[in-house]
């Protein structure tokens, strides 16, 4: 292999080291994606745990929520957060003021931003893995050219002049799906565990709000 990039021409040799590098790029991007996505479930189920155990939503924003190291802690204290300041403001009504409308504006806002966060550098992927072949295409395309240019100047059609050539542009084409192939199956994978990460979110987003709102009834009555 390293042959074949030393023999290739600057413009194959430079296709090449943009796919090598694009490729570290993607496998570096898979390996975090895919320890955030076992990060935050694991943490998601620990926090559950604890939020369904029944102990008091109080603590549990003091603990979790008023400095959430994860999506769904962050969820749970956009919406405690902005309940508990509502609450504060003297002779609102918790049922018909407006702060349930309050309270999921917040947790959608939480969920977007965090999902945006997750979502960073999942676009590289997207890109690379169409683009990767066609860009080694390129470099096969030029090196098979700058070879029937050295046959052309060397007078010469034998397959030992003309298989070295071809060799090191069909090279770029295999480095370019290398690393497109990698990058769209896990584009793939983790587009869809976010998408059911962010279902989760709404899940319990959904689920939050009902607990207010029936302890806002209750305070109320």
């Amino acid at each position: 292999m390293w042959a074949l990039f030393m023999h290739a021409s600057i413009v194959v040799k430079l296709v090449m080291i943009g796919l090598v590098t694009s490729s570290v790029i993607v496998w570096a991007i898979i390996f975090d994606k895919f320890t955030t996505i076992r990060r935050v479930n694991r943490q998601a189920n620990d926090f559950e745990e604890r939020f369904w155990a029944g102990g008091s939503l109080e603590d549990l924003y003091e603990s979790d929520g008023a400095k959430p190291v994860h999506p769904m802690a962050a969820v749970f204290g956009a919406a405690m957060g902005e309940w508990r300041r509502s609450s504060r403001i003297s002779g609102i009504d918790l049922v018909h003021g407006g702060v349930q409308d309050r309270v999921n504006r917040a947790m959608a806002i939480t969920i977007t931003r965090e999902m945006d966060r997750l979502n960073r550098w999942i676009i590289f992927l997207a890109t690379i893995g169409p683009v990767a072949p066609f860009i080694g295409l390129f470099g096969t395309v030029w090196g098979i050219m700058h070879a029937f240019g050295s046959i052309a100047a060397m007078h010469n059609t034998n397959l030992s002049v003309v298989a070295p050539g071809i060799s090191e542009a069909l090279f770029a084409t295999a480095i370019g799906l290398v690393t497109a192939i990698p990058a769209v199956i896990a584009y793939n994978v983790v587009s869809n565990s976010m998408s059911v990460f962010e279902d989760r979110l709404d899940a319990f987003g959904t689920e939050f709000a009902a607990i207010l709102s029936r302890q806002s009834e209750e305070r109320g009555a």
